[in-house]
């Protein structure tokens, strides 16, 4: 086990170098322009500054706070392979500045004497020479360990967001414009002077002129392409088209619908698989005029409504409309009013009251924790659950089930409803019950009870009983503090030779899967094919390798192990989860299942008229059968705790209870 140490004296050394060398090099760069003359300054470009702007923040405002733009070896792009590993030697780190709140960032980015990057051959003359080193400027975030990316923090194949090159989603992320950063060792090197015939960089038919020693910028996008080779060059980073925003919010309603309809029924992720594609053709037969009356009648709440019927026909959980006030308007019409009680369905289908709103209309009935829902509406309750409508699309049966019985007990302010119960020990009782504003009841069952926003991404302690506990909150909240906060809690619990450990995914609703499963096994872990869909063949395509969980520098073992899920385990903490559930010796535990809510949705994310938003996944994981991996599913627990009187009225953990027995069973 690798051990890190700092004392506060060597850390305030290195604190006050880091500050004097900064200043020093600010002194530097802020007249450099003045400077860059004479014999001392070598020809060709020094220093590259530049800028990006980007629609969607979720990587660079929340998944990243350690910042910087990087001069990366392009050699995995010559050579066309996706798996290969950027060296850490040719790295270059460049200072960055973000401004989050313009959605932009700016950067500089000084050029080494001589970098480090590997050589390729590529004027196809068929003689073997050292040929050139080719970098692309890219952004180049800090995950974890050094601030460079290396071990644990591999970046593979060839850079393509927010990077200098465009690259071609549609064609194997073929590089089909921008700018590259040369480097050659001498005036004899030869670089392409265009795409050539199959309008491809670095193939056989590229035509190629000679470049001169040292560094040069090409412009691939002029024709022939344009050698740079001022000492000061300005280089864009481009947020790919695929991945921006589609922002349709200047159409008109039914242009704005049917742009946005166009696309999703084209690259919406599960199309051709039955149980999740919806029947395309009838959806717009049934919204269209919608759609068209709220345009004729300027009637913006209810083109919010179509577009929430719209989300409505899926069956994916990650579908979902955003409208700031309308959600508000929505919440108030169906959600906010309440009756003072919350319920939860056991596994013998009985509905159970988990709480009781004092001074509510259920506590004025008489009702108490521990009752049990026979009637609601006149109808038996189990008749009454399957009537309600989800608050939002869900992918697996057990979803949907769940947020039916939350919601059995929600709708507007002042509605009247009759509900029938038996409290313990007592004969039947029907009450008619008015609805007043209260979120309490909400608030205590929907997403497993409350949720503390303010927490860190990953806590851990040693349990009272010795065990180890670690909790993973999120996986969208600071990536790098995530991994450093895990990797110090298994390093602890290995240090004091804790009897098995315990790792908490529940109530973590996703953001980016970070293979934490590779500090607790020496082996890959194969996961699903990213496929998205080619608008070049008119189907689902690979995009990149199967993806694989990696062996940490640094793995670390324990006697047993559990890990904890449940139905609020989303999306990328299912794919986490999973890589945790094929550890050998690795217990999973919980009352459900994961959520079963797996894909990618960076390139499904729509800006509509009144400041809607609509998202929806297009990137699917599948198995090698074709089979979806995980989506509708999740990761099913390997004991599963019963959802009992006991585990629903005892306001005990009693899931983390028995993965506490199992460990010392």
């Amino acid at each position: 086990m690798k051990k890190r140490t700092l004392s506060l004296l060597a850390a305030t050394i290195i604190v006050g170098f880091l500050f004097s060398a900064c200043s020093l090099v600010d002194l530097f760069l802020g007249d450099r322009n003045e400077k860059l003359v004479g014999d001392a300054v070598p020809s060709g470009p020094v220093l590259i500054t530049g800028g990006f702007e980007y629609t969607n923040d979720f990587v660079v405002e929340t998944y990243y706070v350690a910042h910087a733009v990087g001069l990366l070896d392009m050699t995995g792009f010559v050579l066309r392979d996706k798996e290969w590993e950027l060296p850490v030697e040719s790295q270059v780190l460049g200072y960055m500045d973000l401004d989050a709140e313009n959605d932009s960032a700016t950067y500089r980015l000084s050029l080494p004497a001589v970098p480090a990057g590997e050589f390729n051959d590529v004027d196809n003359d068929n003689k073997e020479e050292k040929g050139l080193q080719i970098f692309t400027v890219a952004y180049n975030p800090n995950l974890t360990g050094g601030v460079f990316s290396e071990g644990d923090d591999r970046s593979l194949g060839w850079p393509g967001y927010l990077a200098s090159v465009k690259t071609d989603s549609e064609n194997k992320d073929e590089v089909k414009g921008g700018k590259l950063v040369i480097w050659a060792a001498d005036n004899g090197q030869e670089f392409p002077s265009d795409f050539g015939a199959d309008g491809l960089l670095f193939t056989k038919d590229d035509a190629v002129v000679p470049v001169p020693a040292g560094y040069s910028v090409v412009d691939l996008d002029r024709s022939p392409f344009v050698f740079i080779t001022d000492q000061v060059v300005d280089i864009t980073l481009y947020e790919p088209d695929d991945i921006a925003v589609k922002d349709f919010s200047d159409l008109s309603y039914t242009e704005a619908f049917d742009a946005l309809f166009e696309v999703v029924r084209k690259e919406y992720a599960f199309n051709g698989f039955e149980e999740k594609q919806p029947d395309w053709d009838a959806v717009y037969a049934n919204l269209q005029p919608k759609i068209a009356r709220a345009e004729d009648e300027q009637d913006a709440y209810g083109y919010y409504l179509a577009l929430r019927e719209f989300s409505m026909v899926f069956n994916d959980g990650h579908v979902g409309v955003s409208g700031g006030n309308f959600d508000y308007q929505y919440n108030e019409d169906n959600l906010l009013g309440g009756y003072g009680f919350a319920v939860r369905e056991l596994d013998d289908g009985r509905v159970i009251v988990v709480f009781i709103l004092q001074g509510g209309p259920a506590d004025q009935a008489g009702m108490q924790e521990g009752a049990e829902i026979e009637k609601f509406n006149d109808d038996l309750v189990g008749d009454a659950l399957e009537k309600v409508q989800p608050f939002q699309p869900q992918s697996t049966d057990f979803g949907r089930r769940f947020e039916q019985t939350v919601f059995l007990t929600r709708g507007g302010i002042g509605e009247s409803a009759s509900v029938t119960f038996k409290n313990p020990g007592v004969g039947t009782t029907t009450a008619q019950m008015v609805s007043i504003y209260e979120v309490e009841s909400l608030l205590s069952v929907y997403m497993g009870g409350p949720y503390d926003e303010f927490v860190l991404p990953a806590e851990y302690e040693l349990l009272p009983s010795g065990v180890g506990y670690i909790k993973i909150n999120s996986n969208y909240d600071d990536l790098g503090l995530l991994i450093r906060v895990f990797e110090r809690a298994l390093a602890t619990f290995e240090e004091v030779g804790v009897p098995g450990i315990i790792i908490d995914m529940r109530l973590n609703f996703g953001g980016a899967p970070l293979g934490l499963a590779g500090f607790l096994y020496e082996q890959d872990i194969p996961l699903g094919q990213l496929e998205y869909y080619s608008d070049k063949t008119g189907q689902f395509e690979p995009d990149g390798p199967r993806d694989k969980v990696y062996p940490n520098e640094n793995i670390y073992s324990f006697g047993k192990m559990v890990l904890l899920v449940d139905q609020f385990c989303f999306s990328a903490c299912e794919i986490e989860s999973y890589g945790f559930s094929q550890v050998p010796g690795m217990v999973v535990m919980g009352q459900f299942p994961t959520a079963g809510v797996e894909a990618e949705t960076a390139r499904g994310e729509f800006l509509l008229p009144e400041g809607i938003e609509f998202g929806i996944p297009t990137g699917r994981f599948t198995l090698l059968d074709g089979s979806i991996f995980l989506e509708g599913e999740g990761v099913q627990p390997t004991i599963r705790i019963p959802v009992d009187e006991h585990s629903v009225l005892s306001g005990e953990d009693v899931v983390l209870q028995q993965a506490i027995e199992y460990i010392f069973s």
